[in-house]
């Protein structure tokens, strides 16, 4: 159980349209961190052109940086989502809620018309606190 981070409904406004949390709250004097954009590169850096292989490779790539500073996904509080290409969504929510579970953290979604190299599809950001 992560005591640093809680998600939480607002009944002020619409309910969710999608898999996130309108607040995230983070206790006092939890460190935050920061990470980089992360893509859908596999460990030797080969990038794949179907877009759900990427969003594979993009939650494998997370949990991997997560796992490096010894966090969790429960530790995530914000997640930016930039997609070239319509997402697939049945797929990215199933690994989506795959990674989160059923109280995931905070999201924007945004379709852009590039990403930093032609191949790259879909760039995924995170905030954690811990």
């Amino acid at each position: 159980m992560n005591h640093v981070v809680t998600r939480l409904a607002s009944t002020e406004i619409s309910k969710a349209v999608g898999n996130y949390s309108h607040i995230t709250k983070i206790e006092p004097n939890a460190v935050l961190y920061t990470f980089s954009g992360q893509i859908g590169a596999d460990l030797n850096g080969y990038i794949p052109e179907e877009l759900n292989l990427q969003v594979k490779n993009t939650f494998i790539n997370i949990s991997n940086l997560l796992k490096s500073v010894e966090l969790v996904p429960d530790n995530v509080i914000k997640v930016n989502i930039w997609s070239k290409e319509e997402i697939d969504w049945d797929f990215f929510d199933q690994v989506y809620g795959t990674f989160f579970g059923e109280n995931p953290p905070s999201m924007t979604i945004a379709y852009v018309n590039a990403l930093g190299l032609d191949e790259i599809k879909i760039e995924i950001e995170i905030w954690a606190a811990g």
